[in-house]
């Protein structure tokens, strides 16, 4: 490996870098046994942010017209506790925020199976956190969803 090489790998990141070394890293999903396209594949990065936005306008929209008395800015501290029974009560329930289901996205334990109470609220409480719902792991499942033990997948 000359010096052009070596500059090339760290500037493109150790991803490409193992994979011109011959490293197969697959499709996200693979290794959670899901599909690579289709229904029940993982569910790709803009779906889910769009998802995400969604929730969160309903939540502003919800705390504005209820909790505010009419300030954007305490509306926008009390939307932090609406987001969080949001997510309780949708994904404990029917698997999907209002956001995911517009986009046609749930959420399922990594196994396939129905989310707990316990494992949904602690997926809520690291989302309303944020930094674990930011740090992605190589299938793109945020730390929230894997300590969580859930997954979130295309319908």
């Amino acid at each position: 490996m000359d010096n052009r090489q070596a500059i090339g790998s760290w500037l493109s990141g150790p991803r490409a870098a193992a994979e011109e070394m011959g490293v197969d890293f697959g499709y996200r999903g693979e290794r959670l046994g899901l599909p690579e396209e289709g229904p029940g594949a993982i569910a790709p990065p803009g779906r889910r942010i769009g998802a995400l936005l969604i929730d969160w306008a309903l939540c502003m929209l919800i705390a504005y017209g209820l909790f505010s008395g009419g300030n954007i800015q305490v509306a926008g501290n009390w939307a932090v506790g609406v987001f969080f029974v949001l997510s309780v009560l949708t994904v404990g329930t029917l698997g999907s925020t209002p956001g995911k289901l517009l986009l046609r996205l749930r959420v399922i334990g990594a196994q396939g199976t129905r989310l707990s109470l316990p494992r949904v609220l602690l997926r809520s409480v690291l989302l309303v956190v944020v930094i674990p719902a930011v740090i992605w792991d190589r299938d793109g499942r945020g730390l929230h969803d894997r300590l969580s033990g859930a997954v979130q997948v295309r319908l």
